[in-house]
């Protein structure tokens, strides 16, 4: 992993995601390596995701000046990469956006696959916030080969719950939908979210970028899942109405666990 220390000219983006004003990426890049991240094509980045770190180390700083410039409104933490990745246990740059962020009257929406967040917690009561976990599967050995290098899904699921009795709003970011794996067991998977009761759960496909995009994750399904690649292209590359069929079928389960939800799709 190459870390490099960086100095940013901003911090406090404006977003065009549904639901938010502004984003804040304190690090560029992003050591979880998730195989399906969309963040490396949106940068155009040409290094390979998951390698590198840019460590925005002025970020608390540029915060202060880039907020005298801000209307109120909502920031999403973060867009492109997690906000809470190995190094943030070093640099805790996302601890000293909070400690400023708290004394605003920003609503601030947090998203993340790290357990790492419950460091936080005493911040987080302060705050108008939420957080949510990204959870694409309750299978371990899946998770393993599509996001190596972040938090289990045992332990998204603990920190969720653990925030939610601390009294702070949380969601689950259920998706991308992997076709065939994440869809395994889907009663069973609403039922297990249902348990660590969260505020809402959003529910999203995998979208892809560009050909090279593609080309990678059929490069990981080619070694650990053959059998899903030409499935994986009919329903990517076709009109194929499994999203929609999926779609159905969790809209009967969340309905019956009585619990809020949007789909992005």
């Amino acid at each position: 992993m190459l870390v490099n220390e960086i100095f940013c000219k901003s911090i406090l983006s404006r977003s065009r995601l549904y639901g938010c004003d502004f984003s804040i990426n304190p690090y560029r890049g992003c050591e979880h390596a998730c195989i399906y991240c969309y963040a490396p094509y949106i940068l155009r980045e040409q290094r390979e995701w998951g390698s590198f770190v840019d460590v925005k180390v002025n970020a608390p700083e540029i915060l202060v000046k880039d907020l005298l410039r801000a209307k109120r409104g909502v920031i999403y933490i973060s867009s492109v990469t997690d906000p809470y990745q190995p190094l943030e246990k070093k640099y805790e740059l996302t601890r000293k956006i909070l400690e400023i962020l708290k004394d605003t009257k920003f609503f601030v929406s947090i998203q993340t696959k790290s357990s790492l967040v419950l460091r936080d917690i005493d911040l987080l009561k302060k705050m108008d916030c939420e957080v949510g976990f990204t959870i694409t599967t309750l299978d371990e050995n899946v998770k393993k080969v599509f996001e190596p290098n972040s938090s289990s899904i045992k332990e998204r699921l603990e920190a969720l719950r653990k925030l939610k009795e601390a009294g702070i709003s949380t969601y689950i970011f259920f998706g991308p939908i992997l076709p065939f794996l994440s869809d395994k067991k889907l009663a069973n998977t609403i039922k297990t979210f249902s348990e660590v009761k969260p505020d809402y759960i959003l529910i999203d496909k995998l979208n892809i970028k560009s050909t090279s995009h593609w080309m990678k994750i059929k490069k990981v399904l080619e070694k650990n899942y053959p059998n899903l690649v030409e499935k994986w292209e009919r329903i990517l590359f076709s009109r194929s109405n499994y999203y929609l069929k999926v779609k159905k079928r969790l809209k009967k389960y969340l309905k019956k666990a009585k619990i809020k939800y949007e789909f992005c799709y």
